[in-house]
């Protein structure tokens, strides 16, 4: 029997559900939501409905396989590409690799889609790099698989009047610009000139009646205007109706004053209740509030994520991988000791302060590649605790 074969029989079918119970509800009041918002449309309200039909297929079939030992995610993080037309302060994928990597074949990436569906996976996360270099393998994705939601953070700058065509006839693509603020925000970090490129795209967006929204990265400096009723209600003019808040990661140790603090943490995730309640939009904060699901979401609890060259990592802030999807199945990688490993351990990977219990235990994490057969010890990660 070999090392993931055994690892896998290690950890017992149906360990705890009640929490993947509770996410997948989760994920289809969400759905139901976007439906309710998008009724006035018969060609969304159409999409939204398929996807939400999908997602409790997705969930049945998600079941089926916990119960033959194999934990599926509800979502996958496809990061398609390492290149981008922007040089962001601060980026990620900069901070944590080394330059660019050989990236994906078209091919390689449309069987992992394929996989993904069958074995129940609700929606794929399209990131980069900037995701629309690949543009057109995207779009096609998307006809294929009407059925999953296809998120895809851009900067917004390659959405031309083809590209807002296009996305028009592809319903189950939902585009989420990144956006640091106000034009001054968002230019200091992006670059001169950036805002206003963004807001005509989301002018062509929002003219093609494309149900998009924006993506924040909040920081301990821009969380009272990321979350101000000014912000909203101009990117809610401009045709956003989602919003998505990310947490700051410090792959730069030089930013950690840009962390989020314990007070602002518990902050975001209430004003993020609050809007719900106020806005007829979704407002989304990833990694959101770990604590109601026990842990980390990281390492197939919730979600995995695929690197541009196909390594299955944890997490798209954790590039810690046993495995490549260029030398095996989906469904083979997700039996990674390594990721077994870290669910095993995620009681002990709450909410961080950073936005990622697994960054903050980076170096344990790397120490774990390194044991045979992915077999770790308790004292091999620390109770992350939050200033």
């Amino acid at each position: 029997m070999d090392p993931i074969t055994t690892t896998l029989a290690s950890e017992p079918p149906g360990q705890d559900r009640h929490y993947r119970t509770v996410l997948d509800a989760s994920i289809a009041e969400t759905l139901r939501q976007a439906l309710r918002m998008v009724a006035a449309d018969p060609t969304l309200a159409c999409a939204a409905l398929q996807i939400l039909t999908w997602q409790k297929q997705a969930a049945s079939r998600r079941r089926a396989r916990e119960k033959e030992g194999l934990l599926v995610p509800p979502a996958l993080f496809l990061s398609v590409t390492s290149q981008c037309n922007l040089a962001c302060r601060g980026c990620y994928m900069k901070g944590i690799h080394n330059g660019p990597a050989k990236e994906m074949s078209p091919d390689l990436i449309r069987s992992i889609v394929a996989e993904a569906c069958g074995l129940g996976v609700s929606i794929v996360v399209l990131a980069g790099g900037e995701p629309l270099i690949r543009r057109t393998e995207i779009s096609a994705l998307a006809r294929t698989y009407p059925c999953i939601l296809f998120p895809v953070f851009s900067n917004g700058l390659l959405i031309d009047d083809t590209a807002a065509r296009e996305f028009a006839k592809t319903k189950n693509i939902v585009p989420l610009l990144s956006v640091e603020g106000l034009r001054d925000e968002t230019d200091a970090r992006r670059g001169a000139g950036v805002y206003d490129l963004l807001h005509a795209a989301c002018a062509r967006l929002k003219e093609n009646g494309i149900f998009f929204g924006c993506s924040v990265t909040v920081t301990s400096k821009n969380i009272d205007l990321a979350t101000s009723d000014r912000f909203i209600a101009e990117m809610r003019n401009a045709g956003a109706r989602v919003f998505v808040f990310v947490e700051y990661v410090p792959v730069d140790p030089a930013t950690e004053d840009l962390v989020l603090d314990c007070g602002q943490q518990e902050s975001l995730h209430g004003r993020i209740a609050a809007l719900n309640k106020e806005h007829p939009a979704l407002f989304i904060g990833f990694p959101g509030d770990e604590a109601a699901f026990g842990g980390c979401l990281a390492a197939g609890r919730g979600f995995v994520h695929i690197s541009p060259s196909g390594d299955l990592e944890a997490c798209p802030a954790a590039p810690f991988s046993d495995t490549s999807l260029t030398r095996s199945s989906l469904s083979y990688a997700l039996r990674s000791p390594l990721l077994a490993a870290i669910r095993s351990n995620h009681h002990l990977l709450t909410e961080s302060r950073g936005g990622c219990a697994l960054w903050k235990n980076q170096n344990r994490a790397r120490a774990l590649l390194s044991r045979e057969n992915g077999v770790v010890r308790e004292e091999d990660f620390t109770t992350t605790t939050r200033d």
